[in-house]
């Protein structure tokens, strides 16, 4: 049996998939911030005093492994934690200057990438790969589509 005629498809997008998420994170970690962080800036940007269970399920983490992320983030003085006074159990969290000061960065940073990314591409191209992702997506989804798993607009937060 010989090789295939063409790659994988399945290969192909893994490559590109893992060529790219290394440049974004390049991308990121030049302007000071990593993929978490420019994750919880953003959904702390576009929902107000969001807490840490509806946190993480914007972002798609584990509790524990988001507490590990906003300790840091909050060491490093880009957000604070605080009880919320109508239930003790749940921590509100909201961005510091710094935090808001390294969200326009990184917020810069994502913009940047993405218009590098698009080019060469015109609308129907990028109209035409969303499709083809979602449909490559779907033919080996095992659940239902999450409608909420959407990927926020930085050009679009304040």
């Amino acid at each position: 049996m010989g090789p295939p005629a063409r790659m994988p498809i399945g290969l192909a997008l893994a490559r590109s998939a893992k060529t790219v998420s290394r440049a974004f994170d390049d991308a990121l970690a030049a302007a000071g911030g990593s993929l978490p962080s420019w994750l919880i800036l953003i959904s702390l940007k576009t929902r107000a005093h969001a807490n840490q269970r509806e946190l993480a399920a914007a972002i798609g983490i584990q509790g524990a492994t988001l507490t590990h992320h906003l300790n840091a983030m909050e060491s490093a003085g880009l957000l604070v934690r605080r009880r919320d006074p109508a239930n003790r159990r749940v921590h509100q969290v909201t961005m510091t200057d710094e935090g808001e000061r390294l969200f326009h960065r990184l917020r810069r940073a994502a913009t940047d990438f993405d218009r590098q990314l698009r080019a060469g591409l015109d609308d129907g191209d990028l109209d035409a790969l969303t499709r083809m992702l979602g449909t490559l997506a779907g033919n080996v989804a095992t659940e239902a589509a999450d409608p909420t798993d959407t990927f926020p607009n930085p050009a679009a937060a304040h």
